[in-house]
């Protein structure tokens, strides 16, 4: 009974807001004739609430496409649209980090470079990002190249047309994105103790009621919709640390981040990583993420075990950023005695560890390679207790990485001396 209140609601809601075709054009026309063109479309809006609740195909896609000749007026479903009926979800997920994902993509500095069809084609980076929310103007760019696809943002955990609360609860709805090169979250989870506990009571080995988080459980507390860690993706923040080793570090970081300037100062990305929240810019803010974690991690754990863990979080940031920070000086220094040109579009005479496998040099590529994915899994290892991720294909490469960047400076170093001899002993012949 309460799911069909909550349909007959829905349906009130949106019949008050005129969404409802004047035409009353029914959900069975619709099944009709999609059992034949798209069949897994019906059975699975057929499986979903929304079926079992009668809404209806139009309440979402409009009451225009009423046969072959018309697709083209088909509305494509936005977060918005969900609004009608999940106002408070999709109020949780506007305020959080899932919906600046496009417009985080879109900062990047040579994302501009890279083929569309890996972006607006959703078929590379868009293909995870398209989660975020868009504008009208995006969404119109968008439909120059496909109908108009990728603009829902909620059914790439709730998957069309089923939307199912139990499918994106599971673990599995986040390791489409959440695995790979930069950020292989899946991976560390699903092979930590957290994970294959989980894995186990999905198989029936343990009970359903044994002790096992979910992705959800620590970064959706009680379902809400923010998702929204401590540190970031990134793994950097303000204030600075009262270590002067390590506050050294971060400020490197931060400047080949070009989030400061080469006085330490705020630089002009510092808006952008202000906007899409790509880091922490308060104690703050910061503390209130940390504060909700110790709050998650108790239910299973002692207070004083859960603050210890996380705090070797921090520790190993630390730890790489001591490795980062060298090597991003030894690049610097590359720059700074010609022995490798700075790219013109670099405002600061500092590396940019943003310009991914777009770096002009060798040099500058394992240094890419060293941040993004090598930093970013030492970190990440401890967090999601993986210590084989935190030591062997983190920290571990960090230092292969350290030793090939100073070897690379040392070549260059060696064969730019060279040049003068090799020419005086050309000239003397």
């Amino acid at each position: 009974m309460r799911t069909l209140r909550l349909g007959l609601i829905g349906l009130l809601l949106v019949s008050a807001i005129g969404m409802i075709p004047a035409s009353g054009f029914a959900a069975s026309n619709c099944a009709d004739c999609h059992k034949n063109i798209t069949p897994g479309i019906v059975t699975d809006w057929q499986l979903s609430k929304h079926g079992q609740s009668g809404i209806d195909c139009a309440i979402c896609h409009g009451d225009q496409h009423t046969s072959a000749a018309d697709v083209a007026k088909v509305q494509i479903p936005t977060p918005d649209t969900c609004a009608m009926c999940h106002d408070e979800k999709v109020k949780q997920y506007k305020a959080g980090k899932h919906a600046l994902a496009w417009s985080a993509m879109k900062a990047m500095p040579t994302m501009h470079w890279q083929p569309s069809i890996m972006t607006e084609g959703m078929k590379g980076c868009g293909g995870c990002h398209k989660i975020g929310v868009k504008t009208e103007a995006e969404i119109k760019d968008i439909k120059k190249t496909s109908p108009g696809f990728g603009t829902a943002s909620c059914d790439v955990c709730h998957t069309r047309h089923t939307f199912s609360v139990a499918e994106a609860k599971q673990p599995q709805a986040c390791e489409t994105c959440h695995m790979g090169f930069d950020h292989p979250q899946w991976e560390m989870y699903s092979s930590s103790k957290h994970g294959v506990r989980y894995l186990l009571k999905q198989s029936k080995v343990l009970p359903e009621n044994a002790a096992a988080p979910t992705c959800q459980t620590c970064h959706m507390q009680k379902g809400n919709h923010e998702v929204r860690t401590a540190w970031g993706f990134l793994g950097v923040r303000l204030p600075m640390p009262d270590d002067i080793l390590w506050k050294e570090d971060r400020t490197a970081i931060l400047q080949a981040l070009g989030v400061l300037d080469p006085t330490g100062k705020p630089a002009g990305r510092l808006s952008v990583f202000k906007n899409t929240q790509l880091m922490k810019l308060t104690q703050e803010d910061w503390q209130k993420e940390r504060d909700k974690m110790i709050v998650t991690c108790s239910q299973c754990h002692s207070g004083n075990f859960v603050k210890s863990e996380l705090e070797k979080g921090d520790r190993m940031i630390k730890e790489a950023d001591r490795l980062m920070g060298e090597a991003i000086r030894v690049v610097a220094s590359l720059y700074k005695d010609g022995l490798i040109p700075k790219p013109k579009t670099y405002e600061y005479p500092f590396p940019d560890l943003l310009t991914f496998h777009d770096a002009p040099t060798l040099v500058e590529q394992k240094l890419f390679v060293m941040f993004l994915e090598h930093r970013n899994r030492s970190f990440q290892g401890v967090f999601h207790s993986n210590p084989d991720y935190a030591l062997w294909y983190g920290w571990s490469e960090m230092q292969r990485d350290l030793t090939e960047i100073k070897a690379m400076a040392a070549d260059l170093r060696r064969n730019t001396a060279a040049k003068p001899k090799q020419a005086s002993s050309a000239k003397t012949k």
